[in-house]
């Protein structure tokens, strides 16, 4: 009787401490939240209040004006293309001189030392090779030129690309929270355009005591009275400056179909099955 007695209290303090756990309250929050800032200066053409709330898709919801940049981006095409053109010619011509060079300085050394040769011809040959051969150090100058001005036309037509993208402000798969400028409005760099959410994924974030974190992350979480499969994702070393020698508590859920929604989450302690 008394180990029938012993094993009664015994489930019963292991149901006890089972069922025993403390009641936190959190709004499921999107698992982030973006301020979308200015990378350029320019006036805003487009500023869609129409997709406040909603998820964005592919298209900009905000414009900044990129006329002149476009103009240049062409322009800029059509000189690399020339430049291109230019540096194969300049190419071609080089190699043809090297070959040149090649052979008028065979023909050189042939007659320099022939006793049957003039001193003109001889001089004629000589300045028909040092002829050439400074038109070679020219073309291969003028090739470094151009290699230099094609290198500075390329970097101005990545410059060019990267400020028209940053003109068209898009966020696909994001919600539009909030839109902090109006069309008409001049923006510069740094300058906060929105505000997007991420809503893969929610949030739920609550404040614990040392006491209360000491061995959470083996303890079962339940949210609202539903055993629940979730661990505890982030827990910040430093206490809170808000909550008093509170550390805050980062739990990551499935996105619900209502953001916003209060969870009521407990810590439980596993079940031990009995021997």
């Amino acid at each position: 009787m008394y180990n029938h007695l012993m094993k009664s209290i015994i489930l019963f303090i292991s149901l006890s401490l089972f069922l025993m756990g403390s009641e936190y309250y959190s709004k499921a929050e999107p698992y982030l939240l973006y301020t979308l800032q200015s990378n350029v200066s320019g006036l805003v053409i487009k500023s869609d209040e129409r997709f406040e709330g909603k998820i964005l898709g592919s298209a900009s919801f905000i414009r900044i004006d990129d006329e002149l940049d476009q103009k240049e981006l062409l322009l800029l095409k059509a000189k690399k293309i020339n430049l291109q053109k230019s540096l194969e010619l300049n190419k071609k011509m080089a190699n043809n001189l090297s070959i040149m060079i090649e052979k008028k300085n065979k023909n050189y050394e042939r007659i320099k030392d022939l006793p049957i040769k003039s001193s003109v011809e001889k001089d004629k040959e000589f300045f028909d090779l040092s002829s050439t051969q400074n038109l070679e150090l020219s073309t291969l100058e003028k090739l470094e030129t151009i290699s230099s001005g094609l290198n500075d036309t390329e970097l101005r037509l990545a410059q060019l690309k990267r400020s028209i993208k940053d003109k068209h402000i898009k966020a696909k798969g994001m919600v539009l929270y909030e839109l902090y400028v109006k069309k008409g409005q001049v923006v510069n760099p740094g300058m906060n355009l929105a505000q997007v959410a991420d809503i893969s994924r929610a949030k739920l974030t609550i404040f614990l005591n040392l006491n209360e974190l000491e061995g959470i992350k083996e303890k079962i979480i339940y949210l609202n009275n539903e055993k629940s499969t979730y661990k505890i994702d982030k827990i910040w070393p430093l206490s809170d400056t808000e909550h008093i020698s509170s550390y805050k508590t980062e739990i990551l859920i499935r996105a619900p179909k209502q953001f916003s929604k209060l969870y009521k989450i407990e810590f439980k302690i596993p079940q031990k099955q009995s021997e």
